[in-house]
């Protein structure tokens, strides 16, 4: 066979090959058997009095949140974090004190800070060893803790309409939404990338929402998993995997470019998360607006928004005025979201 002929079968085996490995990413079902190890490393890990949130930054790299108190929601005092990078040896990921020049989800794993400031308020020199789904905390004096590996579910997680509800989706039909996509198999709602938005028009409501984040550990920022949920397509909650970072306004919870979280409620990729909403829209009278948008929202079963004064739209919302009615837009910006058990009660 002619060399030229060898190099050119040699160029597009090695380009199936580069095919087939990142065709998986991101992954949008836990129990994909091609999911990497460390899928298995990345989560949440607690003792009493500690938690620890573990982001996977792909390629046996993490980096680790110590929370005094308990995590987020769970006991966590909401002000002092600790913060350690960490890396797979064998079957061991390793952690150490984070140190250097770090930035807020910087791309490279050796500069990455899950908080915009570094060090972060009360953070301490901790070390770490995770093996078999345990965590095993150093502090400086040497003391060590177990802590493990623990799957928090939401307590609004399957969560029944009421009588007086409007399902948007049980996995039967699609037929309340435009657009989207219902896997036959799964009986999940798929925006595969596009927006969807219900048929029907909302003005006040409470609703109930259930999702799953992929799982992209690649990605940085927007780029994982972003999506949005917009309330009569004027205001947007965002989705997106913020798992372990500040809960600011463009991370999961927030009200994009509007309002941070309270608290970053947010859960890592692939796990059910639960969004429950008591949304007032705003008032116009004689074509002037009055009174603004009024929203408590839940991630998670913890409240991340307490009777939120919304002063205006949000990025990509429909151009009608505030104050009129309008459907419940679930945004794809190009990501395989997946949503199941929606449902809402008009007030």
């Amino acid at each position: 066979m002619p060399l030229f002929h060898t190099r050119f079968l040699f160029i597009i085996a090695l380009l199936a090959t580069t095919a087939t490995l990142h065709a998986k990413s991101p992954w949008t079902d836990p129990k994909d058997a091609s999911l990497p190890a460390d899928f298995m490393v990345q989560g949440e890990y607690a003792a009493t009095g500690i938690g620890v949130q573990v982001i996977a930054l792909d390629k046996g790299e993490f980096h680790a949140v110590v929370y005094p108190g308990g995590l987020p929601g769970a006991g966590w005092d909401g002000n002092s974090k600790s913060l350690m990078p960490g890396k797979t040896k064998g079957k061991v990921t390793q952690f150490v004190e984070a140190a250097g020049k770090r930035k807020y989800i910087a791309g490279p794993a050796s500069q990455f800070s899950a908080t915009k400031k570094f060090p972060p308020t009360g953070h301490k020199p901790f070390t770490a060893t995770i093996q078999a789904g345990s965590l095993t905390l150093k502090n400086a004096d040497g003391k060590s803790q177990i802590l493990k590996r623990t799957i928090r579910i939401s307590p609004t997680m399957g969560a029944k309409p009421p009588k007086n509800a409007i399902v948007l989706f049980d996995g039967s039909s699609k037929d309340q939404w435009q657009g989207g996509r219902l896997d036959e198999k799964t009986k999940l709602l798929n925006t595969d990338g596009r927006d969807i938005k219900t048929v029907k028009k909302f003005n006040n409501y409470i609703m109930h929402l259930e999702f799953m984040l992929p799982y992209k550990p690649e990605g940085r920022g927007q780029g994982r998993g972003n999506s949005g949920f917009y309330h009569v397509d004027h205001y947007e909650m965002q989705i997106l995997d913020s798992y372990g970072l500040e809960g600011l306004n463009n991370e999961c919870g927030g009200i994009y470019q509007k309002a941070n979280s309270l608290v970053n409620m947010c859960l890592s990729p692939l796990q059910w998360q639960t969004y429950d909403v008591e949304f007032t829209n705003s008032v116009s009278k004689d074509g002037k607006k009055i009174s603004n948008a009024i929203l408590t929202a839940k991630l998670n079963g913890v409240v991340i928004h307490n009777k939120l004064s919304i002063n205006g739209k949000t990025g990509g919302s429909r151009r009608e005025p505030e104050g009129t009615p309008g459907p419940i837009k679930l945004q794809g910006h190009g990501n395989p979201l997946q949503f199941r058990n929606a449902w809402i009660i008009e007030k």
